[in-house]
């Protein structure tokens, strides 16, 4: 069985896709640029800021879905300039604590709407 998931308390999709999508209790997570939910372009000039509206972002929508940051197992992180590394680490570390969930963390040319970041997570719910 699959579970469109949607929230108000993430940016809308910005193009054909989901916020999230259930899969029995597998929850896939869209990625999620560093935009405010209300709407409006992505944050630009701070990765710390912006690694954290996009973590926040995330999050909504694992709560959506009836889960928490505790419940995501893997997580894809998306940056425009790998010398932000330890900058989204930081923040990173910050919002998990002592939960780790697997991850990878690549540079990328190019992002929707000029991003510096985006980050896509899979969680397991129930």
């Amino acid at each position: 069985m699959i579970k469109f998931i949607k929230t108000e308390n993430a940016p809308a999709a910005v193009g054909p896709y989901s916020q999230g999508v259930m899969g029995g209790n597998v929850l896939f997570i869209s990625g999620q640029l560093p935009a405010d939910p209300k709407g409006g372009e992505p944050i630009a000039g701070d990765i710390k800021k912006a690694a954290r509206q996009s973590l926040e972002n995330m999050k909504a929508i694992v709560e959506e879905a009836g889960g928490s940051i505790h419940n995501i197992c893997k997580v894809n992180v998306f940056v425009r300039d790998i010398s932000k590394f330890s900058d989204v680490n930081e923040v990173y570390a910050d919002f998990f604590g002592d939960h780790k969930p697997a991850r990878s963390l690549v540079e990328v040319s190019g992002m929707p709407k000029n991003a510096e970041i985006e980050i896509e997570a899979i969680a397991v719910i129930g």
